[in-house]
């Protein structure tokens, strides 16, 4: 099996046996199950679906809150659970979660702009307090703005993926995982983990 589902728990750290304190971010792997399974015969590919979070009501289309394709080689039977335990041999992982949505925003906060002055008088000369892009147009060649321009718009709830992330500690007990550093996204947010 090439990945798992999780929720983030948060961050902490571990002091390793050599005295050196590691900045961990701690994942909830709750046991998945195999709602899907596709084939090179039927699909034209070898691949699972995961899903975690049973509903409440199910219904025929649809019966866990969060589902996952993931790929591989070899095919295992539907309806069967995959359990964090298959990570005790995994050393590295890829790890993949939507960063915090910060809805439509500025050019300051979006792309860092400086911003116009604040004194004598040029924050006054504008609406926008000096947090304005600017002038952004083109001459009468092209006449338009050029694909690609920094402008406001929605900033955040995009996938980010970390890869080669070093697993520190694994609680099979608990269904925890700690790996070193921090991902994207908050408190309770869905990652994806591929090995």
């Amino acid at each position: 099996m090439p990945g798992l589902i999780g929720k983030k728990v948060g961050m902490t750290r571990v002091i390793q046996d050599d005295g050196q304190v590691v900045p961990v971010t701690v994942i909830s792997v709750p046991d998945a199950t195999v709602t899907h399974v596709k084939t090179v015969d039927k699909d034209g590919y070898n691949a699972v679906i995961l899903g975690i979070d049973p509903l409440k009501k199910p219904t025929k289309t649809k019966k866990f809150r969060t589902l996952k394709e993931f790929r591989f080689d070899e095919c295992p039977e539907k309806a069967s659970s995959v359990m964090i335990d298959i990570l005790s041999e995994i050393q590295e992982i890829s790890v993949s979660a939507a960063t915090k949505g910060r809805g439509f925003t500025g050019v300051v906060k979006r792309h860092n702009f400086r911003g116009q002055p604040g004194s004598h008088g040029h924050a006054s000369k504008n609406s926008g307090g000096g947090r304005i892009p600017g002038s952004v147009g083109a001459c009468a060649k092209p006449g338009r703005i050029r694909k690609g321009k920094k402008l406001p718009g929605q900033y955040g709830n995009d996938m980010q993926t970390r890869h080669q992330v070093p697993v520190v500690k694994l609680d099979i007990e608990n269904k925890l995982l700690a790996i070193k550093g921090a991902i994207p996204g908050p408190k309770g947010n869905t990652v994806y983990i591929k090995f």
